[in-house]
């Protein structure tokens, strides 16, 4: 569909107080998006691309382990770049700290290029413990493109496999927007090896229909970016809200706009951690769960395994996957990237995993929230203090 046509259409349908179109210029068309519902499922559509990679592969992810998942990436790595094929890693200095040195010179010496995002080093210029790089990317060729919650991490594997049974959302794209998340990664490695390459890529390699915006902050600049994005789509909201967000820590902005799609009888329902990797996190999370559910929106908690997953849907018009938490450090420190969609069908995909999610989840009742231990209280106030350390 044209944008033309589309913003015309989207329009029609907005309540007043919001629009999807509003930031419709910063999406391209012709994307072909693929949902990949858990941690297996990515990793064999990861590995296939990298199997049938020409050219080059471009991986960025937060979590480097040396774990079963991540030798099995190392290996698939070494074997293409001694083929020829330009293999570039960008990992996080925070997020693999406790990797095997050992793991890193095998990928070395087959000559993959590897660049260690902000070294845990005090004497070193530049250095800084709070700018992490929180993105998971990876680009095939510039053409065939994933991206989503998913690390590099047997923590996602199911448990019969060995793995924790994470539970999280990653996307397969190919189209003009894999061409710019490719365009994220040559701009991190330039920004801070001061070495720029070309990407295989090109804007107008068109394989679907559906419009992709790739929303990313970097470093200070478009800081407010995805939010922005999610406050537009919650106030053009006429029907239904589903979210999931792993580490829920919104903004008063954030709050107001759930609270105001709810009270105009917008069904607003939040999927949340049960059981989580970060208790600090979640204790400061609590901290506002009366203020949502005073005001009609609807809480869940997921059973089971660690929710890492961090989506969204709108009306089964606007959806959101990507790595952005709903809290301070993804909104002000982080290197973060969202897709941002507008596609009915890929939509409807969302709302319907989103759903069974919710189907298995402990919805929160505001009489028995209020009925909590003090000593949860008391945790509760004590981290939302502290809420912008974590």
């Amino acid at each position: 569909m044209e944008l033309q046509s589309l913003r015309t259409l989207l329009r029609r349908a907005k309540p007043g107080s919001g629009d999807f179109s509003r930031h419709i210029d910063h999406y391209v068309g012709g994307n072909k998006l693929t949902l990949l519902p858990d941690g297996a499922a990515v990793f064999k559509s990861m590995w296939e691309a990298i199997e049938a990679a020409k050219e080059s592969i471009h991986l960025e992810t937060y979590i480097l382990r040396s774990d079963a998942t991540g030798q099995e990436f190392s290996r698939r790595l070494q074997e293409k770049a001694r083929k020829g094929v330009r293999v570039r890693l960008i990992f996080d200095s925070v997020g693999a700290m406790d990797i095997d040195p050992v793991f890193l010179n095998r990928l070395r010496n087959a000559g993959v290029q590897i660049l260690e995002y902000h070294p845990i080093a005090p004497w070193r210029p530049r250095w800084s413990w709070g700018r992490r790089d929180h993105r998971k990317i990876l680009v095939v060729d510039g053409k065939t493109a994933f991206m989503g919650g998913v690390n590099i991490s047997h923590a996602h594997m199911a448990r019969e496999e060995g793995g924790e049974g994470w539970r999280d959302t990653h996307v397969r794209l190919e189209g003009p927007a894999a061409y710019e998340l490719d365009g994220l990664f040559r701009a991190t490695w330039f920004k801070e090896t001061g070495r720029w390459f070309r990407s295989e890529g090109h804007p107008e390699h068109k394989r679907g229909h559906s419009l992709v915006w790739v929303a990313a902050n970097e470093e200070f600049l478009h800081r407010y970016r995805i939010r922005a994005a999610y406050l537009n789509a919650l106030r053009a909201a006429q029907r239904e809200v589903l979210i999931a967000n792993a580490y829920f820590l919104p903004d008063l902005r954030i709050r107001r706009a759930l609270a105001a799609a709810a009270r105009r009888g917008v069904s607003v329902k939040i999927l949340l951690q049960g059981h989580s990797d970060v208790a600090a996190v979640q204790y400061a999370s609590h901290y506002r769960f009366d203020f949502l559910l005073r005001h009609g929106v609807r809480l869940f908690e997921y059973q089971g395994s660690v929710l890492h997953a961090k989506t969204a849907d709108v009306d089964g018009v606007w959806s959101a996957v990507g790595s952005y938490n709903m809290d301070h450090r993804s909104l002000m420190h982080n290197l973060e990237v969202n897709l941002h969609v507008l596609d009915r069908e890929f939509s409807a995909q969302m709302a319907q995993r989103l759903k069974a999610d919710l189907g298995g989840a402990r919805e929160i009742k505001l009489n028995e929230w209020r009925r909590r231990p003090r000593r949860d209280k008391f945790f509760e106030w004590f981290f939302h203090l502290f809420r912008y350390f974590f």
